[in-house]
């Protein structure tokens, strides 16, 4: 399955969820409205704990993607305002930005969760 994560700073949640679809074997891309400058080192720990990288992936913005051909456009729950995308699924996860470690954790299993019931 092709699969777009879409939320406001591709820093945390969705480079999370993309990094796990790739390693269920889905297509996947993530981005942000406003992206952040790097990927949060949070982020990159937890999924680092399930034997997964987020080498090669970079915040990026909706603007500077092709957003055709996907089957599935999700939303992170962050109220992202994409009038030119349609959002298939909103997962609503809380931000996990500034929180502590067991936060991020949640929020990748979560993730997990989510996408084995895709």
């Amino acid at each position: 399955m092709k699969i777009l994560f879409v939320c406001v700073g591709n820093t945390c949640r969705s480079q999370m969820a993309e990094a796990i679809a790739k390693g269920m074997g889905h297509e996947a891309v993530s981005a942000g409205t406003h992206p952040g400058e790097e990927i949060a080192p949070n982020a990159i720990k937890v999924l680092s704990e399930i034997g997964l990288s987020v080498e090669n992936q970079f915040p990026k913005s909706t603007d500077d993607i092709e957003t055709h051909g996907f089957d599935k456009i999700i939303s992170m729950g962050c109220g992202v305002n994409c009038p030119n995308l349609r959002i298939s699924q909103d997962w609503n996860l809380e931000d996990p930005h500034g929180r502590e470690i067991g936060f991020y954790r949640e929020t990748r299993d979560k993730i997990l969760n989510y996408l084995s019931d895709l």
